[in-house]
Formats: C-alpha cells, structure tokens, sequence
C-alpha cells in the first residue's frame, strides 16, 4: 500500500478493500485531527512507520519505534534466503542465531516458516531486545525464540559450535556517510546504522568468531550494503574458516546476501 493508505486504513481501522468502498465518508473532527497530526510529523521527516508505531514485513506486523530499526524489504531477501538453504533441514531440529535482531522481524519471519527452528536472537540494546520480544508475542511464537541481550557473541548463553545458521543484518553504513543520509533514515537509531570506518567493522567480528559457534558445515548468511560485496568475499576468504556459496541480489538486482559456509576444522 501507498503510505496515504497506510495512513487511513490506520486512522480508519478498516482494510484497504473498505477504504475504497467509503471512500466518500465524510471524516469528523477527531479523525481529521489524527490525519493532521501525522502529516505534520511526517514533513519534519519522522517516518510514517514510527509514527503508527507499526510496519509490515514478510507478511507479518510488527510494533516498531525509535528504539529499533525499521525493517527494510530488502531484508526479506535474507529471511528468504535461509528458509531455502534450511529446506535440507526440513523435520529435523535446527539452531539459528540471529545477531542484531533489532525489532526481531529476522527472527521471528524464521519462527513463522520453520516450525523445527530453535532460535536464539541477540542485541546490544535491551530496549530493541524488548520490542522484539513483543513482536514475538504479537506473533504468536513467544515460545519459539530466546533473546538475549549481548554485543555479538558476548554472552555465556551463546553455546560454541551449535548453530546451523548465523543470520545477521548487521549496521554497514560508513560513519562519515551517516551526517549525509536522508532525513527519514537518520530518525532511527545511530547504533543500527553506524558499521564503522568503512561499515564493515561488525563484519569482521562476526566472521572471525562464527567459525567457533558454528556446527561443522553450517551456514553464515548476511545481509550487506551497496558495492560492499568485494571486500566482503576478501574478509571471508582471507579467514579461511569459510567457502562462500552464494551471492543474492534483491528486488532491485542489486546484490545483497552472502551465503559462506563454515569450514574451519575443530
């Protein structure tokens, strides 16, 4: 949907077929005043999703505000990704740890397709931790996910060499590119953006410990930026740990996930 339909499907509470079917409703003063509101906050640049508090993504809601991420369609791509790679898995149990979970919508989008799925999902921020476990519960799969407050792998609650996959959207905007983003981006939170000198700092510590918390032969899957995809491939192959299987492109054709299986012996 536009964001206009969005707007009042939101202030309506009704579905887009309705808002179609009354489109010549007169709107009282209340909900005028609602749509006003909005569209005040929306010309200062405050995005439309954490203004109705909400956002879709893989066809699922989630709550969102600005203690998390927005989750972005390209992400989708990744979610999309590993549900395919696991179709090998498919009746058996798995581990999947989710890094950086953010608003949880990796981690619970893998919940709502992998029923065999145990997941583990991991943030620095005990805010986002708690609005990803929201959305779990919004979600119905509250059972399905532990969450972890932790930066990276630094958590005693982290088991080594147990994961089949390690998913991640880790921040990869360069520092000095922040201060030049549009206005609705800088909105959200620096810590989900900020990827360091070149935005691959999270990059390089993720795949030099994924080795160890990975099962022999299990997957590492990440989602990364615009023409990163070079000095990503040179990070994983000058680790040695792992054999890249595959680049995806998303929506746009432009490429986004990185799929690198875990080598290292022992």
């Amino acid at each position: 949907m536009t964001e206009a339909e969005l707007l009042f499907t939101h202030i309506m509470q009704c579905d887009f077929v309705d808002l179609y079917l009354s489109r010549k409703q007169r709107l009282d003063k209340n909900k005028s005043f609602q749509i006003a509101k909005v569209l005040r906050k929306r010309l200062k640049g405050e995005p439309l999703e954490y203004i109705l508090g909400k956002t879709e993504f893989m066809g699922l809601e989630f709550k969102v505000n600005t203690d998390v991420f927005i989750p972005h369609p390209d992400t989708e791509i990744l979610v999309e990704t590993v549900i395919r790679l696991a179709k090998d898995y498919v009746f058996k149990d798995m581990d999947i740890l989710d890094m950086g979970t953010g608003s949880g919508c990796i981690a619970v989008s893998l919940a709502k397709n992998l029923p065999y799925a145990k997941i583990t999902a991991t943030d620095i921020s005990p805010k986002a931790i708690e609005i990803a476990r929201q959305n779990s519960r919004l979600n119905n799969i509250i059972d399905r996910i532990n969450f972890v407050v932790a930066d990276l792998f630094d958590s005693d609650k982290l088991q080594v060499e147990n994961y089949d996959f390690i998913v991640s959207n880790p921040p990869y905007i360069p520092s000095l590119e922040i201060q030049d983003l549009a206005n609705e981006i800088q909105w959200q939170p620096q810590v989900a953006l900020d990827g360091g000198e070149d935005g691959l700092c999270f990059y390089r510590r993720i795949i030099r410990s994924a080795p160890y918390y990975l099962k022999k032969d299990g997957y590492l899957v990440l989602e990364f930026g615009f023409n990163q995809r070079r000095t990503l491939e040179d990070i994983l192959i000058k680790s040695r740990n792992f054999e890249i299987i595959d680049i995806v492109n998303d929506y746009n054709g432009i490429e986004r996930v990185i799929v690198a299986k875990n080598n290292k012996n022992g």
